[in-house]
């Protein structure tokens, strides 16, 4: 029995590790998660009025911002349900590429 548990835990990391290579290993990651954000925060995460744009902000706040709505410590209509569906190096992808992004003028 403890060397399946070794076994099951060996595989289980080289899957935890590989998800993460290859994450890594593809330039438009951060892009193609962001662009889930669209529907509300608008192309680029720039906004067309109603919800915040996130062109532009800050990266150290809004990783805060999505590990609270993540954690269920920040109130929110459907940003709670999604952050929960992002991991911790997801979210932080995703902080910096709208981070990087030209704000609306």
């Amino acid at each position: 029995m403890r060397s399946s548990s070794l076994v099951i835990g060996a595989i289980a990391a080289a899957i935890g590790a590989g998800t993460a290579a290859a994450q890594a290993e593809d330039p438009n990651l951060a892009r193609n998660l962001a662009a889930t954000c669209a529907n509300c925060h608008g192309t680029n995460g720039v906004s067309q009025g109603g919800v915040e744009s996130l062109a532009g902000a800050g990266k150290d706040d809004m990783v805060r911002k999505l590990k609270e709505y993540k954690a269920g410590t920040k109130p929110g209509t459907i940003m709670p349900q999604l952050a929960k569906g992002y991991t911790d190096a997801q979210i932080d992808l995703v902080a910096g590429w709208f981070a990087a992004q030209k704000p609306a003028k």
